[in-house]
């Protein structure tokens, strides 16, 4: 696996996608990729609205010097990491924004055969979390990406939620040791699907 290329692709107002795209990096590097790509969503809303949750703005200025994901960055990759959380059922704006900009790779074909996979969040546990991966995997389906969810491949996916179109959690809370098996179970099936294809 060291030779294949990840991006992992965030968006988190006050953390907790960041934990979930950093526990997702450390799965990939434990498995022996090398060259991973960790970029955050540019932030859309104004300070002045942040300044509002506390959380949210301090987790912004915490995170502010991580690179901004672009599209050059789904271009170079192999394989795609997404963590965003949900709003109301749906992908949040910023993500939305990126996912927007990628018509000209669409067009050239530059997306096909992208494996994807995708974790979220959500303040109760039926909250959205479901829908929010299914909205982005049907973005993935235009593409002609590949998208590999963890299914029930591992009976900690039961474990943790059964969620198995991707690792999804109620927000704010640290990630459990079994939380943390099943990013690695999902990032580890989809870099597999990632090394056979190239």
């Amino acid at each position: 696996m060291k030779n294949l290329k990840l991006a992992i692709i965030y968006y988190s107002a006050t953390g907790t996608n960041y934990n979930l795209a950093k526990e997702a990096e450390t799965a990939a590097k434990n498995i022996g990729v090398k060259e991973i790509r960790f970029r955050r969503v540019e932030e859309t809303v104004p300070e002045e609205v942040m300044k509002e949750n506390e959380d949210w703005f301090k987790h912004y200025n915490k995170t502010k010097d991580i690179k901004i994901a672009s599209v050059d960055d789904l271009d170079w990759a192999d394989a795609i990491i997404f963590s965003a959380p949900t709003r109301y059922g749906n992908l949040p704006s910023q993500l939305k924004s990126l996912l927007d900009a990628t018509g000209g790779l669409w067009q050239k074909g530059k997306l096909v055969n992208k494996i994807v996979t995708g974790m979220t969040s959500a303040a109760n546990p039926h909250g959205g979390q479901e829908t929010t991966l299914l909205s982005l995997y049907k973005t993935m389906m235009h593409w002609g990406a590949i998208t590999v969810a963890p299914g029930y491949a591992d009976p900690i996916i039961f474990e943790t939620g059964g969620n198995p179109y991707g690792f999804s959690m109620v927000g704010g809370k640290d990630l459990d040791d079994k939380q943390k098996k099943a990013i690695a179970v999902q990032v580890k099936r989809a870099l597999e699907v990632a090394e056979k294809l190239s």
